[in-house]
């Protein structure tokens, strides 16, 4: 489908792009099939697709996927492809809002981890992020289209501009890699900003020796302040409970520089922390 196309579907259908539900309608289908190309999916595979929109992906998706399950928290949408049947066979429509699915339940019911792809609404990125990372144990991969910013944030390094609270806990459960760079003439609308595809692959299930929760507790207090050094940010937080003292012990034992601040410090060096803070009394 390409822009004329589009606009001709919302207008015959009295349907019109959704700014609150931020959506930006992939217009240029060469991109959507090197997006399809580029995700690595099989014909084995059974694949969600969040924000099913016109089709632009799911269409050359269904090509190559075993099965795909749309989702889609539109109702306009939902009852343009209902009323049309202009989805292909091996594809599944659902009305629904992917930040209140159980990812659990649906793993469970497909009988493997989850394999998602998304031309995702800026406006849910971040929450949808954490909520992978949540579900991380019953995720193979994801492949996300993005805002160039954010998804630049999952693939920076250490003392990087970009890297964050994202950049730490995904570099703890995954390999992020950027597969695509996307214009903005290539929506309709045309968004702002650049965009990014980027391919999650989630590292198989493995037994931790440390407090999942404390871990992430303890990279947002890293990040809290930026410009504060990572000791302060620990003795002031609001997540956890430590005086100055026991921060700067913490540090000491994790063979941290007491002067380092939260931007500079691996995975690795956050998992340690979290362990050294963990086992103080």
């Amino acid at each position: 489908m390409n822009r004329s196309d589009i606009k001709n579907i919302l207008k015959k259908n009295e349907l019109a792009p959704k700014k609150k539900l931020g959506q930006n309608f992939l217009v240029h289908q060469a991109t959507s099939d090197r997006i399809v190309e580029l995700s690595g999916v099989t014909e084995d595979d059974t694949v969600f697709e969040i924000g099913v929109g016109l089709g632009s992906l799911t269409l050359p998706l269904s090509k190559r996927a075993n099965r795909v399950i749309g989702i889609e928290v539109d109702a306009g949408i939902v009852r343009y492809h209902q009323e049309n049947n202009s989805l292909p066979a091996n594809t599944t429509l659902i009305h629904q809002d992917i930040l209140k699915m159980d990812f659990s339940k649906l793993a469970a019911e497909s009988g493997a981890p989850l394999k998602i792809i998304a031309n995702l609404p800026y406006s849910i990125s971040n929450p949808l992020l954490f909520k992978l990372l949540d579900h991380k144990e019953e995720m193979a991969w994801a492949v996300l289209m993005l805002q160039k910013e954010v998804g630049m944030r999952l693939c920076a390094a250490p003392g990087t501009k970009e890297y964050g609270i994202l950049s730490v806990l995904f570099a703890g459960c995954a390999t992020v890699k950027d597969l695509l760079h996307v214009k903005p003439e290539q929506f309709h609308p045309r968004p702002k900003v650049d965009s990014v595809v980027v391919k999650i692959n989630f590292h198989p299930p493995t037994q931790i020796d440390y407090d999942n929760e404390l871990l992430v507790k303890v990279v947002k207090t890293g990040f809290q302040k930026r410009r504060k050094t990572l000791i302060n940010c620990l003795a002031s937080s609001s997540l956890i409970t430590m005086t100055k003292e026991q921060a700067a012990q913490a540090l000491e034992l994790a063979k941290i520089p007491p002067k380092a601040r939260g931007e500079t410090l691996t995975i690795d060096d956050y998992i340690l922390l979290t362990k050294t803070i963990q086992a103080m009394p």
